[in-house]
């Protein structure tokens, strides 16, 4: 009987302890499972934190007057972010972004298009559903008055240029890669003899009269001005191209001191200058469709959209 007893007492006792080490046992993967959680909700709240400090805190622009950066300086306002937009030039923009995807590394750009950098890297914009972007844009002929009266053949050229967002591409690209714009332009005008004759049709040829074009140093300014001065030249005209910031590009066709450009993005990059110069310029029209600004980062990012950018 005792020793029956005692075995009993044996098993209760067994059993006692048993479930105080398995509620143990429970109780701490429940307590360490909430901590794996925690540091998992931390660790995904610092991914998103830790990109702004990463970048420190910066978008990549260009120059202080491009209206692809007032208009980035307007998202920072909409989207209530912490970032300031860093003001460069076009070459400086895009080296910082080789230099960060040759490392795999986050970075923001102003971005516009057409551009070569889309043709050689992976990249995507950011989505502006606040539109502090705008839309669509396109790219402008914007002639000075009188030019039509006085040099009515290259008028008529000037009114007639237009090409696509690939015949730009590939003189950009060309020349990124190292080759002279003088040469690719030649190459391309060359080579696209029946759009030329588009822009040039019932067109007469000139003997050496001279005409300037302004423009703006940006690639796809570069590229066009180029393109079409070639054109010029090729009719008869003494052409002079003269590279100055957005502002005064517009300031000298509104005082004459330039023919023409084919550089104004519409209608909200170069807004307040179509703005400030509309009674003292001549709208041809576009030269090219389908333009874009924008916030662009390199597709590894994992950010969607401009509120992605918001703490």
């Amino acid at each position: 009987m005792i020793k029956n007893k005692l075995k009993r007492l044996g098993v209760i006792a067994c059993t006692a302890v048993l479930a105080l080490a398995v509620v143990g046992c429970n109780g701490d993967n429940v307590e360490n499972g909430n901590e794996n959680e925690s540091e998992n909700n931390n660790a995904n709240e610092n991914v998103e934190t830790n990109l702004g400090k990463q970048l420190d805190y910066k978008i990549i622009g260009i120059d202080a007057g491009a209206g692809v950066v007032q208009s980035a300086e307007q998202a920072v306002e909409d989207y209530d972010l912490d970032f300031t937009v860093q003001t460069s030039s076009g070459a400086a923009m895009t080296q910082a972004l080789a230099d960060a995807i040759e490392n795999e590394e986050p970075i923001i750009v102003t971005g516009w298009s057409p551009h070569w950098k889309f043709s050689k890297y992976d990249l995507k914009y950011l989505d502006d559903p606040k539109e502090s972007f705008g839309g669509a844009e396109t790219i402008n002929t914007i002639a000075r008055l009188g030019l039509s009266e006085e040099m009515p053949n290259a008028n008529k050229i000037l009114d007639q240029f237009y090409w696509s967002t690939d015949d730009m591409e590939y003189v950009m690209l060309q020349v990124n890669e190292g080759a002279a714009v003088e040469d690719v332009a030649r190459q391309w005008v060359d080579d696209n003899q029946d759009k030329v004759s588009e822009w040039t049709e019932g067109a007469e040829a000139v003997d050496g009269e001279s005409i300037k074009l302004a423009y703006v140093a940006w690639d796809t300014e570069i590229a066009s001005t180029n393109v079409i001065g070639l054109v010029l030249e090729d009719m008869g005209y003494d052409v002079t191209l003269t590279q100055v910031e957005a502002g005064p590009m517009w300031a000298a066709v509104a005082s004459g001191d330039a023919d023409a450009i084919v550089a104004a993005w519409l209608p909200g990059t170069h807004a307040k200058y179509i703005s400030d110069y509309k009674d003292e310029v001549v709208d041809l029209g576009p030269n090219l469709e389908g333009a874009k600004i924008g916030l662009v980062v390199p597709s590894y990012m994992d950010i969607n959209s401009i509120e992605d950018l918001a703490e």
